[in-house]
């Protein structure tokens, strides 16, 4: 069996829990005039199978939602062989899932709650989906695949590896944008390790890959950073811009953004300076989306060894941000998303720690664009391990897909709720 669930876990819980009630709290701003809140969230049926993980959710350009996973290979009467598993997805239409189909079926596929595949949807019914493999023994020896599909996943072409630099080391927590009919990858490389430059350090680099599988040239975003925290890319005016967790060789280790306008990437800047020290990776990136130039982010901190999940909003492409705003209820796991809605507001969800130490929750909460909060609503009950993964979401129309693991129940689990008004 391969080794699974291998990255190191920081959670960190504050010890002000309760102290901003239900209503969030704001570096810019009271809580008057909250918006509505989001909701209610309505569990759906999913279409992934027992022992389920690693959900990714991407939108549909003819509406719906992509939902992937990966998902145990089958062996027989409903036995599974741990060692093998498949890249599946599915489209929601209304209330009603595709018949789940498979990208890519391996035993060799690296498989782990915190770095995991995807599927996007490119225009005129192509695809591309990315996943981990390991290319040699070591725990961290895997490397990027990526595929197109030009049928809607109905075939797939042979998957190629986007990244120059091929070796036994960790290239994941990858994310992708389309590109014309091909794709633009950024992900975590850590090369550095093999070559023994400062001891081992990861990077963060970006290419284009076209349908005919041509890989373009490799850009360097940040020579050091988190080793693994997700990433995250949204296109704005002109360009691109993408999130990620720095390093600093003192192991501050706070959000960074860096873009790319008219075809040149700036320099690297930061989104607030948290100030967090941890000589250790917390596995917790942030979120980044955008509308035009508005673009919204949200991200975990424990500075100070109290944990906090914030969000901050830009709207000049994300030159600058403003005030971070604080989200949580006081208990924060981590692991955020967010999403931007109509009328200048931002939707935000975390994992929050249960009251009585039992247990997490997905919540969600609403902020307007003068900064104030709604209150949180709960999505989904889950789990404060690791195994219960990142939930992730997508805007459908008026409405909001999530979906998560749920270890307790040993699958992926979605729901559909609001986006208040």
């Amino acid at each position: 069996m391969k080794p699974r669930n291998l990255f190191v876990l920081v959670t960190f819980v504050s010890s002000t829990a309760g102290f901003f009630g239900c209503g969030g709290a704001s570096d810019a701003g009271s809580l008057d005039e909250s918006p509505a809140a989001p909701g209610p969230f309505t569990e759906i049926a999913s279409p992934a199978g027992p022992g389920s993980e690693t959900p990714h959710l991407a939108a549909s350009e003819a509406g719906g939602s992509i939902l992937s996973w990966l998902e145990p290979t089958s062996s027989g009467d409903a036995e599974v062989d741990e060692d093998s598993f498949s890249l599946q997805f599915s489209q929601l239409d209304g209330e009603v899932w595709s018949d789940p189909l498979t990208v890519i079926e391996r035993s060799d596929l690296f498989v782990n709650w915190a770095d995991f595949p995807s599927v996007i949807e490119l225009g005129g019914g192509r695809l591309a989906a990315h996943w981990l493999q390991y290319n040699g023994p070591g725990t961290y020896a895997y490397q990027v695949r990526l595929a197109f599909s030009s049928d809607r996943g109905e075939s797939w072409s042979e998957g190629l590896v986007p990244h120059e630099k091929i070796t036994e080391t960790e290239h994941g927590f990858v994310s992708l944008i389309a590109a014309g009919d091909g794709v633009e990858v950024l992900w975590l490389d850590g090369r550095a390790y093999s070559d023994g430059i400062d001891s081992g350090v990861m990077s963060f680099r970006h290419t284009v890959v076209s349908p005919d599988g041509t890989v373009g040239l490799e850009t360097v975003l940040d020579p050091r950073t988190c080793d693994c925290c997700q990433t995250s890319v949204a296109a704005i005016p002109g360009g691109l811009i993408a999130a990620y967790r720095g390093r600093t060789p003192s192991e501050i280790r706070d959000i960074h953004v860096v873009r790319r306008l008219d075809g040149t990437w700036q320099e690297p800047s930061l989104v607030h300076a948290d100030g967090w020290f941890i000589p250790a990776c917390p596995v917790n990136g942030p979120e980044i989306v955008a509308s035009g130039s508005d673009v919204r982010i949200a991200w975990f901190t424990a500075a100070s060894d109290s944990g906090r999940v914030y969000a901050a909003v830009s709207d000049d492409s994300g030159e600058t941000f403003g005030s971070r705003i604080r989200i949580d209820e006081g208990r924060p796991i981590g692991r955020v998303g967010v999403l931007a809605l109509p009328g200048g507001r931002t939707f935000v969800s975390w994992l929050e720690a249960a009251e009585d130490g039992e247990g997490a929750e997905v919540r969600a909460r609403i902020i307007n664009r003068s900064g104030r909060v709604s209150p949180s609503v709960p999505v989904g009950t889950s789990s404060a391990a690791r195994a219960s993964g990142f939930p992730v979401l997508v805007l459908d129309g008026d409405r909001v897909i999530v979906a998560w693991t749920d270890p307790d129940e040993n699958r992926v689990r979605v729901a559909v709720g609001g986006v208040g008004s």
